[in-house]
């Protein structure tokens, strides 16, 4: 039987399993309502017999059934019997993914968040500017949106997006790769979700106030809500691609990957636009396709320029320690030497600067394993991947024996008990 220092990570890992899936799941939730509603609300038609205050209706088949759904641009003229709101989506989504972000940046912030290479933070520095920073975003946003700029919707939406890119800039200059995608992601949708929380909800309980005590709503409430919800539209497919970030190295591991992440906003609004404009009947604007195109080959070209660049410097970067006290614990263990070459002779092929393995362009999660510095920083990776499980090398191929992954175990084992 395991004790508990062991058993302690593997618990541990279940429990982000758990959270990413309801992350998973209560995004889908969210994003599938915000799409259905965005549609719905462009393709309304008028037809002569819309009842008082009614903006639209459609007719739609689905399930085996039909739907007559009529919106009133302000309110109905009483309160309706039943009343769905749509809220909860968007609430656990922040939530969900927050909690998230804690277990995977926060709980290993030596590993995932911190890089001693741009600036030696201490766990408790690092996890206060990854907090405090979710909500500058937020209070800037929303100042501009209350200022004369909310009626000036379009350059309101640029700002937005300069901010954004400031801030990928700015995460990119403090944290890894890995950690600057997720927190432009997190940073993006604290903004989605507050406009849900702190303008849009308020203004429809405002409304259904008036309905109640039969006074007459303002319609300002909708136009506002109205504004916050198309941001949020747009913003929604970028922070899907922020989000699973950790999957494309090409993008998160690059130099320039604060530019990619702007490329990725731009694309999220020509794709949107499309959609957008199709869904109004307003005709296929056919020039976003293009757009799009360009903007994904330039995110391409981005994370190809860095490549000889970075391969020349590889050498000195690898003489560079900057680790953090506990990758530096991990890599003065005894047994450090011997699991060093094990990595070196069974991985590094494939996380290399330079892949020897044909048919990657860059090492698989952006995780490199040539020097002892970068072994002693994945360890937590290599202990999950090759010493308790054999998900890696994929397919075994490369012929890890069973003794090499125990000495990776009792490695990691006795780093957790040190």
């Amino acid at each position: 039987m395991e004790d508990f220092a062991t058993l302690a990570p593997i618990l541990m890992a279940w429990l982000e399993t758990a959270v990413r899936w309801l992350h998973v799941i209560t995004a889908i939730a969210w994003i599938g309502s915000s799409f259905y509603f965005i549609a719905l609300d462009l393709g309304l038609r008028s037809a002569p017999d819309l009842p008082k205050g009614a903006h639209g209706e459609e007719w739609q088949v689905h399930g085996g059934g039909f739907y007559h759904i009529r919106k009133f641009l302000v309110a109905p003229q009483a309160m309706p019997e039943h009343l769905t709101w749509f809220k909860w989506e968007s609430y656990a989504t922040w939530l969900s993914g927050a909690a998230l972000l804690a277990l995977v940046y926060w709980v290993g912030a030596e590993f995932y968040l911190i890089d001693m290479a741009k600036m030696e933070l201490e766990i408790w520095q690092a996890i206060g500017i990854s907090a405090g920073s979710l909500t500058i975003g937020w209070l800037i946003y929303d100042a501009l949106c209350k200022s004369s700029l909310g009626e000036k919707p379009t350059f309101l939406m640029t700002l937005l997006f300069v901010m954004l890119v400031v801030m990928a800039w700015g995460y990119n200059e403090i944290f890894t790769g890995r950690a600057t995608m997720l927190h432009l992601g997190a940073f993006t949708a604290t903004i989605m979700t507050a406009n849900v929380f702190l303008i849009i909800m308020p203004n429809q309980r405002i409304v259904v106030a008036d309905l109640k005590a039969g006074r007459t709503p303002d319609a300002n409430y909708g136009k506002i809500a109205k504004l916050r919800s198309t941001h949020n539209n747009y913003l929604t497919l970028p922070v899907i691609f922020l989000m699973l970030s950790n999957h494309y190295p090409l993008a998160f591991a690059s130099p320039y990957n604060w530019l990619i992440a702007a490329l990725v906003f731009l694309m999220g609004v020509t794709i949107r636009h499309y959609f957008n404009t199709h869904h109004a009947r307003k005709g296929n604007p056919i020039w976003t396709i293009p757009a799009t195109i360009a903007l994904f080959c330039a995110a391409i070209w981005l994370s190809i320029v860095p490549a000889n660049e970075a391969s020349e410097t590889a050498d000195e970067q690898a003489k560079i320690s900057s680790l953090t006290p506990s990758q530096i614990k991990l890599a003065a263990l005894p047994n450090f030497e011997q699991v060093t070459e094990i990595v070196q002779g069974r991985c590094s092929m494939c996380h290399a600067q330079e892949p020897g393995w044909e048919g990657f362009a860059a090492a698989p999660k952006g995780v490199l394993l040539e020097t002892e510095e970068q072994i002693a920083a994945a360890a937590s990776q290599i202990y999950f991947h090759a010493g308790r499980t054999n998900a890696m090398p994929p397919a075994n191929i490369t012929y890890m024996e069973d003794e090499e992954r125990r000495v990776i175990r009792n490695w990691y084992h006795a780093y957790l008990k040190s």
